[in-house]
């Protein structure tokens, strides 16, 4: 048996969230599955997941929502503000919760423990992504394997790639992301406040006294944490009274951007596939909507037909441009506030409070419940 090859149908390389939820999503459709991470990763992310309405169904029919150690704060609703409008604009759902906020690795913990315990997640795999190609043998830890197709997901591709074409929005913004302790409960509302520097997202945090939020600002400007305690107390203490910010604050570069495979040998998911701008949070739950994309074809298409990468393309390609395409419009109008733009927002602005019925549907968007295809 020294010389068997053993046969499976997906490969999946990348083990972080969206690779290790599309293993698990295929697997319970019967699929045989195996993912592959180069890195020993550890669990000490401690950034938190917007999961809309969608991607929290997604989690639940997966059945690792309940699994949840910290339990989700719900998002009832999203407030929106600017130095331009007079009024704010809200977003709100009857029906259910727009969304939920969890961290990152309580999440990918419950994974890898599945995915370890049934043997589908192989740790310390450094494969040159050249050298795998589908129904072509590849060894893996000295044993050979041939796959039906592969699935790349391994973040933001911050190299060159052969056969990925690489198409990208000019962006000089960098994100701040961390936590901070207030007096007053967040009451499961979310914020987005467009202020002269840049958009200001709070989101409430998993916490029983409701007293902990999350914040991402994305800017031009380098800042210190002196200055985003400022930026949020200018913001948020009139909302949630005395504000402490926690010392730990991450930050990175933002470079939105969308991937196209040249080849049919990879299908391109979730970061790897696109990256936008954190002004809708709606990053993650496009990847979600990925691998839905990605099990529904499965369930009706032959994996070796040609037109199972074409399928996923057609599915996806229009909701990520579009993405792509109005987050940057969003940021390049508020960057500019000139005259012209201006007006452009305000209208925008007017419109969505004064159409109840368009909006309706952007709230529907937002939540996952309404596919552009």
């Amino acid at each position: 048996m020294k010389n068997k090859i053993h046969k499976y149908d997906f490969l999946i390389v990348g083990a972080g969230l969206i690779g290790s939820l599309t293993a698990l999503e295929l697997i319970r459709k019967k699929f045989t599955v195996l993912i592959i991470e180069k890195n020993n990763l550890a669990y000490k992310d401690t950034r938190t997941l917007a999961v809309n309405a969608n991607s929290r169904e997604f989690l639940k029919t997966l059945g690792l929502w309940s699994k949840i150690s910290k339990s989700p704060e719900n998002i009832n609703k999203i407030i929106i503000r600017d130095f331009i409008n007079s009024k704010e604009l809200y977003f709100d759902n009857d029906e259910e919760a727009m969304g939920s906020v969890i961290f990152n690795s309580d999440l990918l913990k419950i994974a890898h423990k599945i995915l370890n315990k049934n043997k589908n997640l192989f740790f310390k795999v450094n494969i040159p992504i050249e050298e795998i190609k589908p129904n072509k043998i590849v060894t893996i830890l000295k044993k050979k394997f041939i796959f039906k197709k592969l699935i790349l997901s391994i973040g933001k591709i911050h190299h060159q790639i052969n056969n990925i074409k690489n198409y990208s929005f000019k962006s000089s913004h960098k994100s701040y992301v961390g936590f901070f302790d207030h007096s007053k409960s967040h009451q499961n509302f979310a914020y987005e406040i467009f202020t002269k520097s840049g958009p200001l997202a709070v989101l409430p945090a998993p916490k029983k006294n409701k007293k902990y939020s999350t914040f991402i600002f994305s800017t031009n400007d380098n800042l210190n944490n002196t200055e985003l305690l400022k930026l949020i107390k200018k913001n948020f203490s009139k909302s949630h009274g005395d504000i402490k910010i926690q010392k730990n604050i991450s930050f990175f570069d933002l470079n939105p951007y969308i991937n196209k495979s040249l080849s049919n040998n990879f299908l391109l998911i979730g970061d790897t596939l696109r990256s936008i701008h954190p002004v809708a949070g709606q990053g993650w739950n496009l990847g979600i909507k990925d691998i839905q994309a990605i099990s529904e074809i499965a369930g009706f298409k032959n994996l070796d037909c040609e037109n199972f990468d074409k399928k996923f393309i057609s599915k996806r390609i229009l909701e990520s441009v579009s993405y792509l395409t109005f987050t940057s419009l969003i940021n390049f109008l508020y960057d500019n506030p000139n005259v012209f733009n201006s007006l452009i927002i305000k209208t925008g602005f007017q419109t969505l409070i004064n159409n109840s019925t368009l909006k309706k549907i952007f709230i529907k968007q937002a939540m996952g419940r309404l596919n552009l295809v």
